[in-house]
């Protein structure tokens, strides 16, 4: 690997907002995703990226488009099915196409291992990766809710951030007559850990060196970060992690950023993966076993007093929009 594609020792940080305000919005961070995208499909090449399709699974597609590109946006708190998505890739290449291929870190290190060599058309963004759940836990809080609308769900905000603010995070979920309910059920059992890959456990990606030419998360510490920055609309964290990542993050447009040091943007998923929990046989042992309602109470923070500091934040965060 020659110098262009090595590794910094450090990645170089940068909080970054796109400043069209309504993709922003449409986004779950700053928008960087549709700013790199837009560059790649404007130079005539493609996009892949993760959806999720019509029975709620994660998938990765291929755009040519940014119709079909826009479906990407947003986070899925799920593991995606990669498919084809790495021969598909490699026949883009050959072609001659230049190629954006984002996922997670392990993703982005299973293509380059299959690619085989440096390509100057193909671009890898990873994103700072929690940890990935099984889909099972979302199918099943899907069909628990569904019951007890009696519609089936037809849509999901994973962090409605257009009701709640980026800071928030809680769950949006849209159903056929029309009725959406918000809950942090799908969001705390992520947040406890029980329900990731075993593999996660171990990651050897969570720390500072990706194996992406970018890496972007949410912004989280952006107050510290670069003062003045946040204003609770979204903003984007950006490593760049190589010569060939600042040269394209060079030419993006419709963008604002302020760089930061790396020190300043520390998160959990950047220093060490998340430790197996004690309880989680436990979980899965209740998984199969138990009711969802059983789940959502002792897992998912869904008991009485629970709903009862949720309502209370929900109403709180609206005041303050």
């Amino acid at each position: 690997m020659n110098d262009y594609y090595k590794k910094f020792e450090k990645p170089i940080v940068f909080a970054v907002k796109h400043k069209n305000l309504i993709t922003r919005l449409n986004s779950r961070s700053g928008g960087i995703f549709t700013a790199i995208s837009d560059y790649v499909l404007d130079d005539g090449g493609v996009v892949y990226g993760c959806i999720l399709d019509e029975k709620f699974n994660a998938v990765h597609i291929r755009a040519d488009n940014k119709l079909e590109r826009d479906k990407m946006m947003g986070s899925k708190y799920i593991q995606s099915n990669i498919g084809d998505t790495l021969k598909k890739v490699r026949l883009d290449l050959d072609a001659g196409k230049k190629v954006l291929f984002t996922g997670t870190s392990c993703q982005v290190a299973g293509l380059l291992k299959f690619i085989g060599e440096s390509n100057q058309n193909l671009l890898c963004v990873d994103i700072v990766c929690h940890g990935v759940p099984s889909s099972k836990v979302l199918h099943k809080y899907i069909r628990w809710q569904e019951k007890k609308v009696g519609s089936p769900c037809v849509g999901i905000d994973f962090r409605n951030k257009k009701d709640y603010g980026w800071s928030s995070h809680i769950e949006t979920l849209v159903f056929a007559n029309g009725t959406k309910i918000s809950s942090e059920v799908f969001k705390n059992l992520f947040y406890g850990h029980q329900c990731l890959r075993p593999a996660c456990y171990k990651c050897p990606f969570k720390n500072i060196v990706h194996p992406g030419d970018i890496t972007i998360a949410d912004y989280w510490g952006i107050d510290k970060a670069a003062p003045g920055f946040n204003d609770n609309k979204g903003v984007s964290l950006v490593l760049i992690n190589n010569k060939f990542g600042n040269e394209i993050f060079e030419k993006l447009k419709n963008i604002e950023y302020k760089k930061c040091r790396i020190e300043d943007s520390m998160q959990p998923p950047l220093e060490a993966p998340f430790p197996e929990p004690k309880n989680r046989s436990k979980f899965w042992t209740d998984f199969e076993r138990k009711s969802f309602n059983y789940l959502a109470a002792r897992y998912g923070g869904n008991s009485f007093l629970s709903r009862t500091k949720h309502t209370i934040k929900k109403i709180f965060v609206k005041f303050l929009k």
